[in-house]
């Protein structure tokens, strides 16, 4: 018996191992994701604007061309410079080729999506429910940070979320398909109505459309039963921050905080520990 949990243990670290690495080597890309997808998008709006087409002369910008480049001397980042985390280290932060600082916002998302993927490779696997799993955390990653940079959540992330999120549960690997879509179509009305009444009462913006989607998404993963819990915690920590910017002089009131970062940090919680959470609640409520 001892043999055979030390047998099952030792998958389990390989499995996590395995998913840590993959996430590093996806973080990485997320990195260009993040920095790229918002420059292609506003192009093509500028592009639209100016002709309707883009330009036959302009060069070529999309996630795979040009090749990353220093931004300050235009050094050529050679492959094994751009191994996740073991680069920036080896290069001690700094680029070769003219010495500049390399932001630490590149090797923390990097480890942030390799811890976050080696922890569900180890509770889940990655079998169908484990690499889904892997898929929405890096998406919400790479949301979360262009949300935060940008105010914007873009539709070529949010909308193939919610399609995968459907055709997961189209096979019942978080929910039914029936709670599936009943999720997407109360997530995006529940943050619709929101917005509607602000703006009625106000004549304001409160958010954006892309937040709409992303808690339809969030809907078609967990179902209409993660809504609640998703929609109390982004609620709650997006004021509590708010309140400590304000207090540190960092934020106006009237300034506006994207809410895109709240709703996936919420919604991935809501999605891996609802079901604990709610259980711990009611068993609060009955003591």
């Amino acid at each position: 018996m001892s043999s055979l949990i030390d047998l099952l243990a030792h998958a389990g670290l390989v499995t996590a191992v395995t998913a840590l690495i993959l996430s590093l080597m996806v973080g990485s890309f997320l990195n260009v994701v993040i920095y790229r997808l918002p420059v292609m998008m506003e192009r093509e709006w500028q592009a639209q604007l100016a002709d309707g087409s883009e330009k036959p002369n302009s060069e070529p910008f999309n996630l795979a061309v040009p090749a990353s480049r220093c931004g300050s001397c235009g050094h050529l980042i050679r492959w094994y410079e751009n191994i996740p985390l073991f680069s920036y280290l080896a290069l001690k932060g700094r680029c070769s080729g003219c010495g500049t600082s390399i932001s630490l916002r590149y090797p923390a998302i990097e480890l942030l999506t390799g811890l976050l993927g080696g922890f569900i490779g180890w509770q889940f696997g990655l079998d169908l429910e484990g690499a889904g799993l892997l898929a929405l955390t890096w998406v919400l990653i790479a949301l979360t940070f262009i949300d935060i940079d940008h105010q914007l959540l873009p539709d070529r992330l949010t909308l193939p979320l919610l399609w995968l999120g459907l055709l997961l549960n189209s096979q019942g690997v978080f929910t039914s398909l029936e709670h599936a879509v009943y999720g997407a179509a109360a997530g995006y009305l529940a943050l619709w109505s929101v917005y509607w009444i602000f703006k009625l009462l106000t004549g304001k913006e409160g958010m954006g459309y892309g937040d709409f989607k992303l808690l339809a998404a969030i809907g078609a993963w967990g179902g209409f039963e993660v809504l609640p819990l998703t929609i109390l915690l982004s609620s709650v920590v997006g004021v509590v921050l708010a309140l400590a910017l304000m207090a540190v002089k960092r934020h106006q009131a009237a300034n506006p905080l994207p809410f895109g970062p709240y709703l996936a940090i919420a919604g991935w919680i809501a999605l891996i520990w609802g079901g604990q959470i709610n259980d711990w609640y009611l068993g609060m409520l009955l003591v």
